[in-house]
C-alpha cells in the first residue's frame, strides 16, 4: 500500500521560509514523476514543482527563483524549500507521485496535505 506523508507546513510571515518534506512507503519516488501541488482557498489545485524520473525539474512560474525542489533517493523523500514566501503562497500543499513518468493527476498517489499560511 502506497502512503505519502507530508510535514513542514506552518504559519509564517511574508518574506519567511519553510521547508516541506514528504516521505513515501510502498513506492519509490525515483521511479516516476513526483512533486508538490498546492490548493489555495477557493482556487484550483496547481502544480508547484516536481521532477521526472530522469531528473528534469519543473516549476510554476509564480515560484521560480523562490522555491527549490529536491529529491533524496537514498531516503526516498522529496522536499520543497520555500523562500521569500508571499501571502499568495498560502494553501494546502500536497505531495504527489504519478503512477507513470508523466504529469498524470488522475493515476497518482497523493499525501494528505500540509497547510502553509503566510501572513503579511
Amino acid at each position: 500500500q502506497v502512503q505519502l506523508v507530508e510535514s513542514g507546513g506552518d504559519s509564517v510571515q511574508a518574506g519567511g521560509s519553510l521547508r516541506l518534506s514528504c516521505s513515501a512507503s510502498g513506492t519509490l519516488f525515483e521511479t516516476t514523476v513526483s512533486g508538490w501541488y498546492r490548493q489555495a482557498p477557493g482556487k484550483k489545485r496547481e502544480l508547484v514543482a516536481g521532477i521526472t524520473r530522469g531528473g528534469n525539474l519543473r516549476y510554476a512560474d509564480s515560484v521560480k527563483g523562490r522555491f527549490t525542489f529536491s529529491r533524496d533517493t537514498a531516503k526516498n523523500m522529496i522536499y520543497l524549500q520555500m523562500d521569500n514566501l508571499t501571502v499568495e503562497d498560502t494553501g494546502t500543499y500536497y505531495c504527489y507521485k504519478s503512477h507513470w513518468n508523466d504529469w498524470n493527476e488522475e493515476e497518482a498517489d497523493w499525501g494528505q496535505g500540509t497547510h502553509v499560511t503566510v501572513t503579511s
